[in-house]
């Protein structure tokens, strides 16, 4: 249920409805806006209906059930955009006027690699670096990452350049030692209904991207996004990756379908990764573009300076100088959709 106080609704308002809310057995999730406060009533859905008698309460202006399965997720909890912000001053917001490009390679490799390449993204305009250091590998015989020496590469590349660093965390034994190391937790495709991991970093505190799975619906992707907010972390980016389909000529199918659908339902950032979702370097300029103009708040691009040696995901890696035209027309699109690049 969405709870809506008056507009005038002191703090002492907005902590007695907390604690009733919790008398009643749901927990309060609070979104302060400018004019009016609001609170989600978290909970079994069967007992809502003694949620109402809040309406009686002075500083309560109306209680209405929540309609989607994605409480916290849903534009119905929150119609503003949420704005989640990364780094150190000056922050780098995703979410708002400026699309967001997060770039890197698929894999750490060496600290020449990783610095070389930070640096050349930072020059073309990313403003977040992103690099692997667990790798989850379809075979068991695949470059696995340099696990924590990675990590330290990627906090090595942080101080240099300044840019916030986004890197995979797999197991929820290992949320803390990446949270060290980086701005943002991403979950991928593989995990993305790994609820005892959405669990845990819904309780670091780092903000958190949501890869969508190979085989996930948009209303599943959500759920497992409600798994993170409700665990008391509000900062959730979604990333479309591509889905799976009979289509062979690329790796997966990017749904770019999903960038307005998402925009329609939740108040969650949304970026795209068009170098997973196609799988093919040639065509990641053309998917970037694309997303941008469906209304992406980012973009998640491979950089690689030599693609051909790369342990992981080289035919869709870009290399710095083509990262850096791509940047350009990215740019051209961004303006003609009234964002900033």
């Amino acid at each position: 249920m969405i709870i809506v106080l008056k507009s005038g609704a002191s703090e002492a308002d907005v902590a007695d409805v907390e604690g009733r809310i919790r008398a009643m057995g749901y927990t309060p999730h609070t979104i302060h806006g400018e004019l009016r406060n609001v609170i989600g009533a978290i909970g079994d859905d069967r007992g809502k209906e003694r949620l109402r008698s809040l309406e009686s309460l002075e500083c309560v202006e109306s209680v209405t059930p929540i309609l989607q399965p994605f409480k916290l997720a849903s534009r119905e909890v929150k119609r503003g955009n949420t704005l989640v912000r990364v780094g150190s001053v000056p922050q780098t917001v995703i979410g708002g006027r400026e699309i967001v490009v997060m770039a890197g390679p698929c894999s750490v490799e060496s600290r020449f690699q990783v610095l070389d390449v930070a640096h050349r993204v930072k020059a073309a305009g990313a403003r977040v670096l992103r690099g692997g250091a667990f790798k989850p590998r379809t075979s068991p015989y695949a470059f696995q990452g340099l696990e924590e020496e990675g990590l330290k590469l990627l906090a090595e590349a942080r101080r240099e350049t300044g840019l916030p660093v986004i890197t995979e965390v797999m197991e929820p034994d290992k949320v803390d030692v990446v949270a060290e190391h980086s701005d943002i937790l991403q979950i991928g495709a593989r995990n993305v209904q790994n609820f005892s991991l959405l669990r845990r970093v819904g309780e670091a505190g780092k903000p958190v991207l949501l890869k969508r799975g190979m085989s996930t619906s948009i209303q599943e992707w959500l759920l497992s996004a409600e798994y993170v907010l409700a665990g008391g972390n509000p900062n959730v980016i979604l990333c479309e990756r591509g889905i799976r389909t009979f289509e062979t000529a690329t790796r997966f199918t990017l749904d770019l379908n999903a960038v307005p659908v998402l925009k329609k339902l939740t108040h969650l950032p949304v970026v795209v990764d068009p170098s997973h979702g196609t799988g093919h370097w040639e065509y990641v300029e053309s998917m970037a573009m694309a997303g941008v103009a469906a209304g992406a708040d980012g973009l998640l691009i491979e950089v690689h300076p030599k693609p051909e040696e790369a342990l992981s995901d080289g035919p869709q890696s870009l290399k710095p100088d083509k990262f850096a035209a791509l940047m350009g027309r990215v740019r051209k699109i961004a303006q003609a959709v009234d964002r900033d690049l």
